[in-house]
């Protein structure tokens, strides 16, 4: 060979060796905390990358390369092994890696099938049953994984809607027969269907996203009410409540490596259950109730109503003026939420959210929503708020069957603050005064239209409201009423056919009977909430009842006195009623102040407080019983208790 063709191959050598002795065989670099936080908990769960734990059982069995071909047979030699040697010290970290292997491939080939055994080997990591069995470590990144991946499993395995019957499937490597109890499926009366999985679904539009963590396949399920069911407001089909869907897998890691497996299926709903009693301990039960609620509300609430509703004085003629998010529990009072104008029940999403996570108001309240056509006179709809109620507690048995249902809570916002107020008022004849210097009996009427005029303009206390609260009520009229705009608006709303015959009457059989002018742009809720209108300064100079505790929130924009103050839409003189028990000004606030946590803070101590006086053994935590006090926003320290008053 030529000498220089191996001093060429000589160099090549050498150059080879200086190279690799300069690279080091092990390395160290330093991550940014978010990339190391990435790096420790990367699974399956978030992209295709193996968890580190499951590549070492890979590795150090020799199956990443079998892995990288032939998944399947990977999974089936890995499980052959945990089998064979069920008392390895690597059990635990074995079940894990063959649930996360099962469901990366799953994934891959949309297998129903891979995304059951998922479960089933979560569950068995999750699960140990002898005294022996390695326990998992609650503060390693896969407990929680494993968590995840047994619901993600069940939630693929089980499809949507998801079937709840008996049912048996075929896996790789066993069969497992699944049992369930018809029973699980009643609920207050109720039978629950149509379960549909959650865990798919990103909520918008509210605030806080409320989850309760656990275990099991987190569903939003419709009650459907007995066939012979009279209620007068509707749980319809799409209204749903959050429900747990759980597979319990008796001695799992024992049974996991038979060829027949063993397991039922248990419903649990979260008012009910919050943790299940299993085999292995008992075991809290995960829940997504924000969306659950937020299905009901996208479902039950046609926002176009919020227009046509103001403009269509007919448009409830044939729909349910009150809804509910659930059936009427025993005990639970009833919280009615009365939208305000171009309005719907779907602005009270996030202060409902909120409130039914505190547990003394989920254990003791219920929430009812109020719609109506905001564009007809106020004390037409408030009438009809009146009937529906009434109905309503008659079909549930009346105050005898439940005392409860004597104890409601009228919360409204706006011009649903109104409606409120002609409920919990006895203004004798001041407002029928305000509109006419005659009496009723003397004006020439039928008995239909005299009844109308009399139920609406003479009313009484409803002996179930106990207590009410304003929120951006303008109690004295609102400013924008007046505007021009306003009134050219007022002019093409339709009004039902009763509001129109009482017109028709007033103006051809008692000519020069009424102070107040009859046309359209002055007969419906627009005018009537002019600071002019003749019917709400009469409303105003009338004091809520003594019997029914009251209360204002009234919002205010920027910094300033209040004497100048508004929401932008109700000035804070116009809101402000120094008879009511309480008074909350918050700051910074437009008028649409549901939303807002100061406020929702405010409601929730209302509740408390009326509970309070309700069952009297309460301890309550700061003082519930003020009177006549005056909260300013700045001055509350949300959430925990409440804040002194105002000095």
């Amino acid at each position: 060979m030529p000498s220089r063709t191996l001093r060429s191959r000589f160099s090549c050598v050498v150059l080879c060796l200086a190279v690799s002795g300069c690279a080091a065989p092990v390395t160290v670099q330093r991550l940014s905390l978010t990339d190391s936080y990435k790096e420790r908990s990367q699974s399956t769960l978030s992209g295709r990358t193996l968890s580190n734990t499951t590549r070492i059982v890979l590795e150090r069995q020799n199956l990443l390369p079998l892995w990288k071909k032939k998944p399947a047979q990977a999974i089936a030699t890995l499980r052959a092994s945990t089998q064979a040697q069920f008392y390895t010290p690597d059990l635990q970290d074995q079940l894990f890696a063959l649930a996360e292997l099962n469901y990366l491939l799953a994934r891959q080939n949309s297998d129903r099938a891979a995304y059951m055994a998922t479960a089933l080997y979560a569950y068995a990591y999750l699960n140990p049953t002898g005294p022996d069995d390695a326990k998992p470590n609650p503060y390693d990144v896969h407990f929680r994984q494993a968590c995840d991946l047994y619901m993600f499993g069940l939630t693929e395995a089980m499809g949507n809607p998801v079937d709840i019957t008996p049912q048996r499937w075929t896996l790789p490597f066993a069969t497992l027969d699944l049992s369930t109890t018809p029973e699980q499926k009643q609920w207050y009366g109720y039978t629950l269907t149509d379960f549909r999985p959650t865990a798919r679904l990103s909520v918008r539009g509210i605030k806080n996203i409320y989850r309760r963590a656990g275990l099991g396949e987190p569903l939003a399920a419709v009650p459907q009410p007995p066939a012979n069911s009279q209620i007068s407001f509707s749980i319809t089909d799409k209204l749903r409540i959050p429900v747990n869907l759980f597979m319990e897998i008796p001695n799992p890691r024992q049974q996991i490596f038979t060829d027949h497996i063993h397991a039922r299926l248990t419903l649990a709903t979260i008012d009910q259950t919050t943790a299940l009693p299993t085999t292995e301990g008992v075991i809290p039960l995960q829940y997504d109730q924000t969306a659950s609620r937020a299905i009901s509300l996208n479902n039950a609430v046609d926002w176009s109503v919020e227009y046509k509703g103001f403009l269509d004085g007919n448009i409830f003629n044939k729909r349910a003026q009150l809804i509910a998010m659930e059936p009427h529990q025993y005990g639970h009072m009833p919280v009615v939420l009365v939208h305000g104008t171009a309005s719907s029940p779907g602005r009270w999403a996030d202060m409902v959210n909120d409130l039914l996570e505190d547990p003394e108001i989920r254990a003791h309240f219920e929430f009812w929503f109020f719609s109506y056509a905001t564009g007809n006179p106020i004390p037409y709809s408030a009438l009809q708020l009146r009937d529906a109620l009434s109905r309503t507690i008659r079909d549930l048995g009346g105050t005898q069957a439940d005392p409860a249902l004597g104890q409601i809570t009228l919360i409204g916002h706006s011009q649903g603050g109104l409606l409120a107020k002609m409920l919990a008022i006895d203004p004798h004849d001041a407002l029928w005064n305000a509109l006419t210097p005659r009496s009723l009996s003397s004006l020439t009427l039928s008995a239909d239209v005299r009844q109308l005029l009399e139920r609406a303009l003479f009313p009484t206390p409803m002996p179930e409201v106990k207590s009410v609260v304003f929120i951006s009520t303008p109690q004295h009229g609102s400013y924008l009423a007046d505007f021009s705009i306003a009134h050219l608006i007022g002019r093409m709303v339709t009004f039902p056919a009763a509001i129109t015959e009482v017109t028709q009457q007033i103006l051809q059989g008692n000519a020069g009977a009424l102070k107040v002018d009859m046309s359209p742009s002055r007969l419906g809720s627009v005018y009537g909430m002019s600071p002019r209108s003749t019917f709400i300064q009469a409303l105003a100079a009338i004091p809520v009842a003594p019997q029914v505790q009251s209360h204002s929130i009234i919002p205010v924009l920027g910094d300033g006195p209040l004497g100048t103050a508004d929401d932008g839409v109700v000035a804070y003189a116009s809101a402000h009623d120094p008879r009511v028990q309480s008074e909350l000004i918050v700051r910074n606030s437009g008028h649409s102040t549901q939303a807002n946590p100061i406020t929702i803070a405010e409601v929730r101590r209302i509740l408390l407080q009326q509970l309070a006086a309700t069952t009297p053994d309460m301890h309550m935590k700061g003082d519930m019983n003020h009177t006549n006090i005056t909260r300013i926003g700045g001055d509350y320290t949300l959430p925990t208790t409440w804040a002194k008053p105002a000095q």
